[in-house]
């Protein structure tokens, strides 16, 4: 049975360093984006396992405040009505549209697997172009948790009425295709810039370069069937 493909969106298909000038003006240097990025998924999680769910516009400004205060920084709120401006503005990774093009050319069923809110991810999507390749963009949030804990990727599952091991989790966090695996998804790891498997987790089916490649991977799939 063809999988249906489920993707991450913030690093996955789009290109968070795109984020790298705003971060260079307002710390003086793009290591500060990667740093933001951590704190912001330290707190989601911390989140999720307290049970003290936090909407992600909030982690990602609290994530800012701590990022400031560890660099001993003043902000205003202006920046951090920027940051969250920008991420609503970012990129696609260039090998993406064409993927999701040859996926859906095999009706592959497509999804959006996101933390961010809904609205957040679908204007982002519409912004490059994207959203007409997903039949579902679906975010943590409804769940109350944030992925990876397990109750979001079975969320998702149910959305899109299949069993958890018919969905296909692509992501560029090890942390993500770990928790996918656990919630007895199959997944795939793309190795984007900096980003590198755990490993003491799970290994993912697919391991690829990019989209490209899995996308070739996945069609080799279903024609051997």
């Amino acid at each position: 049975m063809r999988p249906v493909i489920v993707f991450d969106l913030n690093g996955t298909l789009l290109d968070l360093s795109a984020l790298d000038p705003y971060f260079f003006r307002t710390f003086g240097d793009t290591e500060a984006r990667r740093e933001w990025f951590t704190e912001l998924l330290q707190s989601a999680m911390l989140a999720t396992i307290t049970g003290s769910f936090v909407d992600f516009p909030t982690l990602g400004k609290n994530a800012l405040d701590m990022l400031a205060g560890r660099r001993d920084v003043m902000l205003g709120s202006e920046e951090k009505i920027e940051l969250l401006q920008n991420l609503r503005l970012l990129p696609a990774f260039h090998d993406v549209a064409p993927a999701l093009q040859r996926l859906r050319a095999i009706n592959c069923r497509l999804a959006v697997l996101t933390n961010s809110r809904f609205q957040a991810a679908e204007e982002a999507l519409r912004k490059v172009g994207l959203r007409d390749f997903f039949a579902r963009v679906l975010s943590a949030e409804v769940t109350q948790r944030y992925k990876p804990a397990a109750e979001v990727y079975r969320m998702a599952a149910e959305e899109l009425q299949v069993e958890p091991a018919s969905l296909l989790l692509v992501a560029a966090h090890s942390w993500d295709t770990t928790g996918a695996i656990r919630a007895g998804c199959e997944a795939a790891f793309v190795r984007r810039p900096g980003q590198v498997l755990d490993p003491l987790a799970p290994r993912p089916r697919f391991v690829v370069p990019d989209l490209g490649d899995l996308a070739g991977r996945v069609i080799e799939m279903e024609q051997a069937a």
